[in-house]
C-alpha cells in the first residue's frame, strides 16, 4: 500500500511515516497543499492522510481535486478543529474518513488500512503458491510449512510476485509498489531484497529471473480455501 502524507508540521509527519513504514506501507511525505497536487499528478497512492489547515493551498482544495480527478484514493483528514460541523465539512467535501489532533498512532494506522482496503477491490487475504503461503492479514509466510522471517522488503516483494499470478513484474514496477519515492532501480535494492529472500525460501528455487524484463513466481496461485 501506497500513502502520501501531507502535514506541515514536520515532525508530525515524520513520526507518522515512521510508524507507516514499521508497519510495512511505502510512506512518501510533503509538507504543503501544492506539492501534494503535484505528488497526486504523478504517483498512484492508496491512502492521502491530508492535514486540513495547510499553508498556500489549503487542504480542501486538494481534497476537492482527488474528488474532481475521480481518484481511487482514499482521504483521511487530519485537523485541530475537533467540533461535529468541522467534521461534517470535512466529509461533505470528499473527504472518507475524519481524525481529530491530537489522535494515537494506532487509531491512525487502523484508518489507513481500513480505508487502503476500500481503494482496490477485495483480494484473497492468504495466497498459495508453489508451496508458498502469505497471509497478508498476519504478515505471515510459510513455504511447505516452515515460517519465513521476512523483513517488511522481502515480504512486499514476495506479495507483488504473488499477486501477479505468473505475470512477469519488472524492477521499476517493483520499486513502485514496494520502495519509498526516490528509490532507483539503479540502486540495487531490489536485486539485493531478491538475493535475500531466494535465500530465505531456499530450494528449489521458485523466483525465476526473466533477463530484460523482471521476475515472476510460475504456478497457480489460490485462496485458503483451495480454490483457483
Amino acid at each position: 500500500m501506497r500513502v502520501l502524507i501531507v502535514e506541515d508540521e514536520e515532525f508530525l509527519a515524520e513520526m507518522i511515516a515512521e510508524g507507516l513504514r514499521r508497519d510495512a506501507l511505502a510512506v512518501d511525505v510533503v509538507h504543503n497543499g501544492q506539492d501534494a497536487l503535484d505528488r497526486l499528478r504523478l504517483g498512484d497512492y492508496e491512502v492521502l492522510v491530508l492535514d486540513r489547515d495547510l499553508p498556500g493551498v489549503h487542504g480542501d482544495e486538494v481534497c476537492r481535486s482527488v474528488v474532481e480527478q475521480r481518484l481511487l484514493t482514499r482521504v483521511l483528514m487530519l485537523t485541530a478543529a475537533g467540533s461535529v460541523r468541522d467534521r461534517v465539512d470535512g466529509l461533505d467535501l470528499g473527504a472518507d474518513d475524519y481524525l481529530t489532533k491530537p489522535f494515537a498512532y494506532e487509531e491512525l494506522l487502523a484508518r489507513v488500512l481500513a480505508l487502503g482496503r476500500r481503494a482496490h477491490p477485495a483480494l484473497p487475504p492468504v495466497l498459495e503458491r508453489a508451496g508458498i503461503t502469505l497471509d497478508t492479514a498476519r504478515r505471515q509466510a510459510f513455504r511447505d510449512g516452515r515460517h519465513l522471517a521476512l523483513s517488511r522488503k522481502e515480504f512486499g516483494v514476495l506479495e507483488v510476485l504473488m499477486r501477479a499470478e505468473g505475470a512477469v513484474v519488472s524492477g521499476d514496477d517493483l520499486i513502485e509498489q514496494v520502495w519509498e519515492e526516490h528509490t532507483s532501480y539503479r540502486t540495487n535494492a531490489v536485486r539485493v531484497a531478491l538475493s535475500k529472500l531466494r535465500a530465505k525460501l531456499g530450494e528449489p528455487p521458485v523466483i525465476e529471473t526473466v533477463p530484460g524484463h523482471g521476475y515472476r513466481i510460475d504456478g497457480p496461485v489460490r485462496d485458503a480455501s483451495g480454490s483457483r
